[in-house]
């Protein structure tokens, strides 16, 4: 059963705990809230104003468990916060590890200081959980995909246009690199895992893929740079640097261009026409 005393009690100290500062918002100079307001709030939480005022108010219905985690991650809880907003909610939490999607409060607060880079948060699977304004503008909104798609290696195979952003001549080692980390990761998680029904479902579906897979090739990495023919600037060559959370299997991926270079130049100039066309 929902506890909503309970619920609004928690989701307003956890509201008036965070900082606009703390979640990638302007502070301003008549800010007089504690804490964040609810309608900032709803919209981290990707919901509406009154919804959420709501259940600050123990009014509303029985939020889902989409909701709940979306406020969870809109709040930058804690996995033990996250399951206590759970409970609280009348809901049973989330299984954590591998195939959890709940980010992080250390590596959201790391994003939203990257505002001028692009980055993003992506599972083992290479599923995107979060991106900057560049790293959008970059490859677009990755975060919109669902199911299978929601993978990259998946999306490599299967989605026609997914392998546009990047060179020909680098195709080749993109395709032997996503087989050769999903057969890791679907030795690492077991016959049941995620990795493995998408790895079962390519082979049966996609040629090139089962080729590849009946290689048993492990380990093959990316490249030290890696080359994105852009529509809008051109030729990027961006190094990818890396920062892991190992306890959810999601890792920080940052992209930057030797200062001064051509590709810095045209990244620079994909942060201001990315943000006019958006």
């Amino acid at each position: 059963m929902i506890d909503r005393p309970g619920l609004a009690d928690f989701l307003r100290v956890r509201r008036e705990a965070l900082q606009p500062e703390d979640v990638g918002l302007p502070r301003g100079h008549r800010r007089r809230t504690s804490g964040l307001r609810r309608e900032e709030v709803a919209v981290l939480c990707h919901m509406s104003a009154d919804y959420y005022t709501r259940l600050e108010q123990e009014r509303g219905p029985q939020p889902s468990e989409q909701m709940v985690a979306a406020m969870a991650q809109g709040l930058h809880l804690t996995l033990d916060e996250r399951d206590h907003l759970f409970h609280l909610a009348g809901h049973r939490a989330p299984e954590r590890g591998a195939e959890s999607d709940h980010v992080s409060p250390g590596m959201l607060r790391i994003l939203d200081r990257l505002e001028d880079t692009p980055a993003e948060i992506v599972t083992e699977l290479g599923e995107t959980l979060r991106q900057t304004r560049l790293g959008v503008a970059l490859v677009g909104d990755l975060a919109r995909f669902v199911g299978p798609e929601r993978s990259i290696g998946y999306r490599w195979f299967a989605v026609p246009g997914a392998r546009d952003l990047h060179p020909p001549e680098d195709h080749e080692h993109f395709s032997r690199m996503y087989v050769s980390g999903l057969r890791g990761i679907a030795a690492r998680r077991g016959p049941t895992s995620r990795a493995a029904r998408l790895a079962a479902h390519l082979v049966e579906r996609n040629e090139e893929f089962r080729e590849l897979w009946d290689r048993h090739e492990v380990g093959i990495v990316p490249h030290e740079l890696k080359r994105y023919d852009h529509p809008m600037v051109g030729r990027l060559e961006l190094s990818c640097q890396i920062l892991q959370d190992t306890r959810q299997a999601h890792s920080l991926l940052v992209y930057t261009a030797v200062p001064g270079s051509e590709s810095h130049e045209r990244l620079q100039l994909l942060s201001v026409v990315g943000a006019t066309s958006a």
